[in-house]
């Protein structure tokens, strides 16, 4: 018999004591494991989460979680090929979608990571923008920032992406500061476990911080709170029965939602055959209709083509999935695998069945012979593709087909294409594949706002581009409406989901204190010791430096003209410079005002400081005349030591003000500063 698949709670592996449901292998039809959710208790796992999870992630800083990331990728990469590809074939995934999936949910990791490294704080609270002055008096001010919500993150997972699906709900949350509990779709779960168990057993992950629910849910929505989080992949149906639970309802729990998709690619009348934009279009549909036989999310359903350009389109189509050989995915010759399931194919059928009110098949069909694998106990389908007799049927636009099925309809003109488009109800992608820049910016105007991501694809981008149906850490994955209205990924947007943003309000003394952070209306601090002479640990935020004052004269103007280039009017001719009603006569160069600043500030000799890498909010205020005197006051703003390097980043407030005190400049400057 063989092996019942384990949860994870409370820092423990839980076996369920019956012999649950027997999964079986998508090709074969042979058991790989079994599963059940008897006797697991969500309230004490949720109870865990938030009493010992929570406050362990919430002692590690955004880079300490970031470098756990790093490393915990780099443990599954090793195990991938000998462990988890193998495990992925059972779900009837070739080696490429094995890559897709596995390689890509690992590569979340590594983005994550990387993105926590680069553009979080070394701390634990993220500043949400610049400070808001409110008081006349500057004693008055208010800060946005966010930090970690108290719940869990339940990330509830579809049976396409088991490895994927989960690590790119894990990377945002935990690098967030927030515990995470797995439900992966129990058809697949075997794969989820098989990572998972390496997750626990790198020994990288913080008590509490991520469990595991093999099985069903059983009463966890009843415990949640306001505090907590649930990121759902699934159907729409089920996300609407779920979102109306009474405790969702009553305590307002964050739920996001990635459902149902008919999501398009519309081919423009410049892409006529023989264009490279042609080919393109066909590779693309094949693509999406073939990877994962179909069940993506993302997957193209609709083909909006140029009416009169249909013919060439479906018969260029019927050739290329006439090349697709469906079979066991462990066979070398097979390029498409069975569906997930018999399940899932009777599901795909009778789907199918719905849709031929309004679509004639054309390549394919329920019925059709599969080249490869056994019919009879693997869950096989030939590549569909049928030609809509209706382009406007609700059929067309309301049925999705969650397998290796796409539909051909034809367009006139750009509002028609645009209202095909959109009545979709709401998208996760949609994609327009022409080389008319005019084309592309009509569709995207007109349709942008019904697909969570579009795709401007042509000769220019192909071959960098990374498709239709390839969602980015870097970039939203979501979609409105039917789609189900939520965001995942999209870089630090991604972890910004997992916690709350709070408006503070308080003397600016009182907020750098609680953000670490200087702001104007701040007390400033001054010793003897020049700023630039202190290292990482030395320096104190807040600490100020006003220098002594330099006088700009015409010579440094005219001279400063030779050495750069610039001789713009307004610096060298007085007559022109005078006519110009911002200036009324010669002034300085911005540039050389920010070049004397530098001089008035920067501590010559060696030492801490180790480079300038770049000034931020550079702003001209007040032009500079011959005659001007100018002084600095240069704050130390942030620090951000970096965690494996001997160095970190300083941000210096910089004012430049003339002999009127009036700012004339102000801008942050970008240090390295050495570790003591």
């Amino acid at each position: 018999m063989v092996d019942l698949l384990r949860s994870y709670l409370r820092d423990d592996w839980y076996t369920a004591p019956d012999a649950g449901t027997t999964l079986l292998d998508a090709a074969t039809g042979d058991p790989v494991a079994r599963i059940s959710g008897t006797g697991l208790d969500p309230a004490a796992a949720l109870a865990h989460a938030r009493s010992v999870g929570g406050p362990a992630l919430r002692r590690l800083s955004f880079h300490e979680r970031a470098g756990i990331l790093k490393a915990l990728a780099g443990y599954l990469n090793e195990r991938r090929e000998a462990s988890y590809y193998p495990l992925s074939s059972a779900t009837g995934a070739t080696a490429g979608d094995s890559v897709f999936d596995v390689d890509g949910g690992i590569g979340v990791l590594f983005a994550y990571a990387s993105r926590g490294r680069r553009e979080l704080p070394n701390a634990s609270i993220y500043l949400d923008g610049a400070a808001e002055p409110i008081g006349r008096g500057g004693g008055f001010a208010g800060q946005h920032v966010y930090t970690p919500r108290r719940g869990a993150a339940v990330c509830i997972n579809a049976f396409n992406f088991p490895v994927w699906g989960m690590l790119e709900k894990f990377a945002p949350a935990f690098l967030a500061g927030v515990p995470v509990i797995v439900k992966p779709a129990s058809q697949t779960a075997y794969l989820a476990e098989r990572v998972f168990a390496d997750m626990i057993a790198s020994g990288l992950l913080p008590a509490g911080s991520a469990q595991l629910i093999c099985g069903g849910v059983g009463s966890l929505f009843a415990h949640l709170d306001g505090q907590d989080t649930v990121a759902f992949t699934g159907s729409a149906a089920t996300a609407a029965t779920l979102r109306r639970h009474p405790t969702v309802l009553a305590h307002s729990v964050r739920f996001t939602t990635e459902a149902d998709s008919l999501n398009c690619s519309i081919l423009g009348p410049d892409a006529t055959p023989g264009t490279a934009e042609f080919d393109l279009y066909l590779g693309e549909v094949v693509r999406e209709m073939t990877v994962k036989a179909g069940q993506k999310c993302t997957a193209i359903r609709r083909a909006i083509v140029p009416a009169e350009r249909i013919g060439d389109v479906v018969e260029a189509l019927a050739e290329r999935l006439a090349r697709v050989r469906v079979g066991d995915p462990r066979d070398p010759e097979t390029t498409m695998g069975p569906l997930a399931s018999r399940a899932q194919l009777e599901e795909v059928r009778r789907a199918l069945g719905e849709l031929s009110s309004a679509a004639s098949v054309v390549v394919g069909g329920a019925d059709a012979s599969s080249p490869g694998g056994d019919p009879d106990v693997g869950a096989f389908l030939a590549p569909t593709l049928l030609r809509a007799t209706d382009p406007g049927a609700g059929a067309v636009h309301g049925v999705e087909v969650f397998g290796p099925v796409a539909t051909v309809l034809g367009y006139d003109g750009v509002d028609d294409a645009a209202a095909l488009a959109a009545a979709g109800a709401g998208s996760l992608v949609g994609s327009i594949v022409t080389h008319d820049p005019a084309f592309a910016r009509a569709i995207v105007l007109a349709t942008a706002a019904f697909h969570g991501r579009m795709l401007v694809l042509d000769r220019d981008s192909a071959a960098e581009s990374t498709g239709h149906g390839s969602p980015l850490p870097m970039l939203v994955h979501g979609g409105p409406g039917r789609a189900g209205g939520g965001e995942e990924l999209g870089g630090i947007r991604g972890v910004l989901h997992y916690m709350a943003r709070s408006a503070l309000q308080g003397s600016p003394a009182m907020l750098a204190a609680i953000t670490d952070r200087w702001l104007p209306g701040a007390p400033r601090l001054r010793d003897a010791t020049h700023p630039f002479r202190k290292n990482l640990e030395q320096l104190r935020i807040g600490e100020t430096l006003v220098t002594a004052a330099r006088t700009i004269t015409l010579e440094d103007i005219e001279r400063f003209a030779d050495l750069s280039g610039d001789h713009f009017y307004a610096h060298m001719d007085e007559a022109a410079a005078s006519a110009n009603p911002l200036f009324g006569g010669r002034v300085a160069h911005g540039y050389l005002v920010v070049s004397a600043a530098a001089g008035l500030f920067v501590d010559p000799d060696p030492g801490p400081v180790l480079a300038n890498y770049g000034l931020e909010n550079l702003r001209f205020l007040t032009p500079v005349y011959p005659g001007d005197t100018l002084t600095v006051t240069l704050t130390c703003k942030d620090k951000r030591p970096r965690q494996n390097e001997n160095y970190g980043e300083v941000r210096w407030d910089v004012v430049v003000a003339n002999q009127e005190g009036k700012p004339v400049a102000s801008y942050d400057v970008l240090t390295l500063v050495a570790k003591g």
